[in-house]
């Protein structure tokens, strides 16, 4: 129930969609920036993979072409002079240059280049350039030989270092201090050339996402996820030599500080929604539930607890203001109703006294005026007898008996002796049975509880709320069976009707009876507050109505 009215209003109307819209824009932002930096990334590398392939691809041609002219210009020169005169080349075949016959041996050798140690008897002779697969040198690094066939059968070979090459067009590409490898494979998935922190091993070579691909000629991007975080891989193929060339890096440390702060920027919306929600706890401890108590407190006011108004109810000081406004309010209301208490009790007490005029003057002067009237009917019935006017003097002597009967019973409705002379259990005792047979109601007493007597005016109240509870049974409920009970408690006693009619909707509170049209009920509640008794009703469509008024064994004394 605290959480009810404003509080949940704030909540789903201002709280949980500021709430859900900063954790979409933030969620959403992170994941868009995510995505554009993964994006980004593999971009980058796949274009410094395509530049690095095409500056080896570059070089390897150029090697190619530079044999090829060795071995026509060994066709029309003798091999040493050919030899001598492309010794400047050596700045691109480090590991030298050579002129072999068709049986494979050696006419002219330029550089320290182990040439016993290559096979190259496996080289087919070729009238075309063309690259041998690479060989492991003595210093570890790789040596791939490049190859020309003249028309006389004088074969050109120029050895040089492809880690050398792989190196140089790689020189540009670094991790810049975060995990990047860079690595270059041949057709048996050997590797040439490594840079960088990470790279696989040589038995993860064969299903390395890149190595393939890129060895069947194709270029591209694709991702991988490991130790948890996902690596870009990018590939490109270097077609001369029939390699393949890999770069791969985590591309979440590619960004630098500045885009991780950027990509974190959305969370500063974080301190934004604990505001929000700080300003929702303070409004709901410091002004809604001050409201909902004060709300509760004014419920009870309207209920006639006026007691209740004054309890603090807390929060900021306009609401104090507010429930200072309010128990003034209420102290006039409670003097003013006080006051009409008294004047309704005066009109009570006014009331009373004259029906007991009434019933005196009825008792002294009225019935026995009919008495008499009576008994001189008797007389000239009895001296007229066997006269025509006989049987009329009968009738009106009936006529007056009757009439004799109800103003005996209007002066007891008027001031019930019974309860003057013998108390109050009694004479709602005899209002039950006059009640069953003047009207032919199903009526039915119980009584339980030692009876004592109670102050008159206390005896008198209860004995007139039973009558207006009857008469509004009677009138109203067409109630097949009414019940009164009376029940003398050592703290409380009891008053109760109760019918089985047709029953009605009861207001909620009993103030708002009168513009309900409810003057009965509204007379039995004024007449408890008189005595400081407490009415309560009950009843439902169908269910019949039950009236009890209750009042606490303190509020009265016996005689």
């Amino acid at each position: 129930m605290r959480w009810r009215g404003v509080t949940l209003q704030l909540f789903l109307l201002i709280f949980a969609p500021l709430t859900a819209l900063t954790l979409a824009v933030a969620l959403g932002s992170t994941s868009l920036h995510e995505q554009a930096m993964r994006q980004m990334v593999g971009e980058r590398d796949e274009r410094a993979a395509r530049a690095a392939a095409a500056s080896m691809t570059a070089q390897l041609d150029r090697r190619l072409t530079t044999v090829q002219a060795l071995a026509l210009y060994a066709a029309a020169v003798p091999p040493e002079t050919a030899v001598a005169d492309y010794a400047f080349l050596l700045t691109d075949f480090e590991r030298g240059l050579a002129l072999f016959n068709a049986d494979g041996e050696p006419l002219a050798i330029l550089g320290a280049a182990d040439w016993q140690s290559w096979p190259l008897a496996d080289l087919p002779p070729s009238p075309a350039a063309q690259l041998s697969p690479a060989f492991a040198a003595a210093d570890g690094e790789k040596v791939t030989l490049a190859v020309a066939t003249n028309e006389h059968g004088v074969t050109a070979v120029g050895a040089f270092s492809a880690t050398g090459l792989a190196r140089q067009a790689l020189a540009g590409i670094s991790g810049g201090g975060h995990p990047l490898a860079a690595f270059v494979v041949d057709q048996q998935r050997q590797t040439i050339f490594l840079t960088g922190h990470h790279h696989p091993a040589s038995d993860d070579l064969l299903t390395h996402p890149g190595v393939a691909p890129a060895l069947r000629g194709e270029s591209g991007a694709t991702y991988l996820t490991l130790n948890g975080q996902e690596h870009v891989v990018v590939f490109s193929p270097v077609p001369p030599a029939g390699w393949g060339l890999i770069i791969e890096e985590p591309w979440q440390m590619v960004a630098g500080p500045t885009l991780r702060a950027t990509q974190l920027a959305p969370l500063i919306l974080a301190p934004v929604v604990l505001i929000a929600l700080l300003l929702v706890w303070f409004g709901a401890r410091q002004i809604v539930r001050p409201l909902q108590t004060l709300a509760d407190k004014a419920t009870e006011l309207g209920r006639g607890d006026f007691a209740a108004i004054e309890e603090p109810a807390g929060g900021i000081a306009e609401i104090g203001r507010l429930q200072a406004e309010l128990i003034e309010m209420a102290r006039k209301v409670s003097a003013a109703q006080k006051s009409l208490r008294r004047y309704a009790g005066a009109i009570a007490a006014g009331q009373e006294e004259e029906r007991r005029r009434l019933a005196r003057e009825l008792h002294d002067d009225t019935i026995q005026t009919l008495i008499a009237l009576n008994q001189r009917a008797q007389l000239a019935q009895r001296a007229l007898i066997g006269h025509p006017a006989h049987e009329k003097l009968a009738e009106l002597e009936t006529m007056v008996a009757q009439a004799i009967g109800d103003a005996r019973r209007f002066a007891r409705a008027l001031r019930p002796i019974y309860l003057e002379d013998l108390g109050l259990t009694p004479a709602l005792e005899m209002l039950t049975r006059d009640t069953a047979a003047n009207f032919g109601a199903k009526m039915a007493w119980e009584l339980t509880g030692e009876p004592r007597r109670l102050p008159p005016e206390t005896e008198l109240t209860l004995y007139r709320m039973a009558q207006e509870a009857l008469n509004n049974a009677l009138r109203h409920a067409e109630a097949g069976r009414i019940t009164m009970r009376l029940r003398f408690e050592p703290e409380k006693i009891a008053l109760e009707v109760a019918d089985d009619g047709r029953g009605f909707v009861p207001p909620n509170s009993l103030a708002d009876m009168a513009p309900l049209g409810h003057f009965g009920l509204l007379g039995l509640n004024e007449r408890a507050q008189l005595i400081g008794a407490d009415l309560r009703l009950r009843s439902a469509p169908g269910q019949g109505t039950t009236v009890t008024v209750v009042i606490a064994s303190r509020n009265v004394s016996a005689d």
